[in-house]
């Protein structure tokens, strides 16, 4: 009976552990793709550097999560995020629009797309 009670306490301890995780990339992800909205609407009014400065916080707010983001979720989806950051940089400093909100969108997506593959729902589980 003992075993019994030893491996329902680590399965709610993984299953806790998880439900922290999905709300923790959530906030995180929230925060992101908010600061990249902000920085969006920015440059569409044209103010680029106002525009690349919340980029840049953004990119180092991911930066600083960096350990936590490449243990918990697979290396080629950070890949693609800091690569998309990258490329909604250059298109900033060049301030070509188009591609620049296209590039944006696409970030935005992408940091999304995290959250959702580490949510706790029947999708995810099936």
């Amino acid at each position: 009976m003992r075993r019994l009670w030893i491996a329902v306490a680590f399965l709610a301890a993984v299953f806790a552990a998880t439900l922290v995780n999905s709300h923790y990339l959530k906030t995180f992800s929230t925060e992101l793709t908010s600061l990249l909205t902000q920085a969006e609407s920015l440059a569409e009014r044209g103010e680029w550097p106002e525009a690349e400065s919340l980029t840049q916080q953004a990119l180092a707010s991911w930066e600083e999560h960096d350990l936590y983001l490449y243990t918990m979720l697979r290396h080629s989806d950070t890949d693609q995020v800091h690569t998309g950051f990258q490329e909604v940089l250059e298109f900033i400093r060049c301030e070509e629009g188009g591609e620049y909100s296209a590039a944006n969108a696409r970030l935005v997506s992408q940091i999304e797309l995290l959250y959702e593959m580490e949510e706790f729902s029947l999708k995810n589980l099936l």
